[in-house]
C-alpha cells in the first residue's frame, strides 16, 4: 500500500498525540512483540511502537523487519519512535485523497 504525501502528514497529525503502544526491549523483535503489533494494528489502525536501540543501523533493520511481517505502512520514524498504519477490515480512519 502506498500513501501520498497528503496521505502521511493527515496521519502524522493523527499520531502527535498518541503514545507508543507496543515496546521493544532488550530481546528485540520476538513473535510475542510482533503479534502485539498485529493486535494493536487491528485494533487502532494506527500506532507507535518505540525502539530501545542506540544503534540506528539496527534500529532500521528492525523497522524493516516490521513493516515486513506485517504488512503496514511506515508513516514516518522519529528517533526511537515508528509510527504504523494498517487499515483494518472495518475503517476507522479515513485517509484524504
Amino acid at each position: 500500500m502506498n500513501l501520498s504525501t497528503k496521505q502521511k502528514q493527515h496521519l502524522k497529525g493523527l499520531a502527535h498525540p498518541l503514545k507508543p503502544v507496543v515496546m521493544l526491549g532488550n530481546n528485540g523483535l520476538t513473535e510475542g512483540v510482533l503479534a502485539e503489533i498485529e493486535q494493536a494494528l487491528e485494533h487502532h489502525e494506527l500506532i507507535k511502537v518505540k525502539i530501545a536501540t542506540e544503534d540506528r543501523d539496527t534500529k532500521n533493520l528492525v523497522v524493516e523487519a516490521i513493516v515486513r511481517e506485517t504488512r503496514a505502512v511506515n508513516v514516518q520514524v522519529i528517533g526511537k519512535v515508528l509510527v504504523l498504519y494498517r487499515p483494518s477490515q472495518e475503517r476507522k480512519i479515513t485517509l484524504p485523497r
